[in-house]
């Protein structure tokens, strides 16, 4: 728990990826990723990791048994991403 504070205290890196600024939210399990290092790749990317579907995130990564966060999170208007996509886009 304590993670995800620091990790929402911390700057996002500066980068000319197509994800700066944007908000990234994680549905499901990741099959390449724990939380903590999707959360990390994340902020190295110039994202924010959102932890809830409730405020519109950007994007999403969509997992495994990614469930109602995927369902709400679409239905705010976020772009979904296969994590496959997710990792074309950040390289």
């Amino acid at each position: 728990m304590e993670d995800k504070k620091i990790m929402r205290m911390k700057e996002p890196g500066t980068t000319n990826s197509a994800f700066a600024g944007k908000s990234i939210l994680v549905a499901g399990k990741l099959r390449g990723y724990t939380r903590d290092g999707i959360n990390r790749k994340i902020l190295s990317i110039g994202a924010r990791p959102a932890f809830t579907a409730r405020r519109k995130a950007d994007y999403v990564i969509a997992g495994e048994r990614a469930g109602s966060r995927l369902t709400r999170a679409w239905e705010l208007g976020a772009t979904i991403l296969t994590e496959r996509e997710f990792e074309e886009m950040s390289a």
